[in-house]
């Protein structure tokens, strides 16, 4: 099976949760049988952050993973503007407490603020395995080189990438082969925009009044997607998949890991059978002829570029 991140981003309750970002309450029940379905169909690498509902998406997902040992688990820090000393450690234990774990699998630097001060702080946790692999988020090829020196030094290797990579913010191919090239995993974020990709959404049929989804991506933009979703529904009926997937597929096409979020127990089983699919190069020079056309370089507000 072609390599996935599972995204758990909307399964958080607090602030910066489902609520506020998507518009919608999930239901733990329904939450807990997508991570069965997801796990036995052999999505066993999961994604999270501190950030996301404040604690309680990490706490929930611990819940899930205790006596899953095969699990691989992927959270974040948040660095605050300034930097302070001792929070990334702090942040750290705390993510591992809610988690469950003594160690994290992968473990990012969200946002490149004081990029040098943090990683200096992450060094030792990196040495002594608690965490294994370090990655830097919504970052810059000057960040990448600079953390590559700065770990270098201590005989440390940047593991990975994650940056926001979608047919609607197609800007990556430059750090997506630095980091091919260098051996560090590019991992792609929102891929889907939130759902807006996902073709189940239109310009008649919105995202939630009232959620940041909805701010970020407005009846006006769906307006001018339309051209790309008719395109991405007649390439997923020639491959008997769901459109949502074809952004996917396109993103594992241009050499990066998708981190996919999943709310239901069928969003699984329907990347499971997309996953079987290649997209040929006529499919991906289609869309993304397409996406260009829309004119749309989609940013989250969190991003510093």
């Amino acid at each position: 099976m072609k390599d996935i991140l599972i995204g758990t981003w909307a399964w958080g309750t607090g602030a910066n949760g489902s609520s506020i970002v998507f518009g919608k309450k999930q239901d733990p029940e329904i939450l807990k049988q997508s991570f069965e379905e997801a796990v036995k169909l052999g999505f066993l690498n999961w994604d999270t952050a501190a950030v996301y509902g404040m604690g309680t998406c990490e706490t929930f997902l611990g819940s899930l993973i205790a006596g899953h040992d095969e699990i691989f688990i992927s959270t974040k820090y948040m660095p605050d503007k300034k930097y302070k000393s001792g929070a990334l450690e702090k942040s750290f234990n705390e993510s591992m407490e809610r988690l469950g774990r003594k160690s994290a699998d992968l473990f990012w630097i969200h946002v490149p603020n004081d990029l040098e001060l943090n990683l200096r702080e992450a060094i030792p946790l990196i040495k002594d395995q608690r965490i294994k692999s370090i990655g830097i988020s919504n970052v810059s090829l000057d960040h990448i080189r600079a953390a590559e020196s700065q770990l270098g030094q201590e005989g440390i290797k940047l593991g990975a990438v994650q940056n926001h990579f979608s047919l609607l913010r197609n800007d990556q191919q430059p750090i997506i082969d630095y980091c091919k090239k260098k051996g560090i995993r590019y991992y792609a974020y929102m891929v889907l925009e939130q759902g807006a990709l996902s073709g189940k959404y239109s310009a008649k049929n919105h995202f939630p009044t009232f959620s940041m989804r909805n701010f970020a991506f407005p009846k006006d933009k769906f307006k001018k997607i339309e051209g790309l979703l008719s395109v991405m529904k007649e390439i997923a009926a020639k491959y008997s998949i769901d459109p949502s997937q074809i952004p996917i597929l396109w993103v594992i096409s241009k050499g990066a890991v998708p981190i996919v979020g999943i709310t239901k127990p069928s969003h699984a089983s329907t990347l499971a059978k997309a996953m079987k699919v290649t997209l040929s190069k006529q499919d991906i020079s289609r869309i993304e002829t397409e996406a260009a056309n829309t004119g749309i370089r989609q940013q989250g507000i969190w991003e510093p570029q």
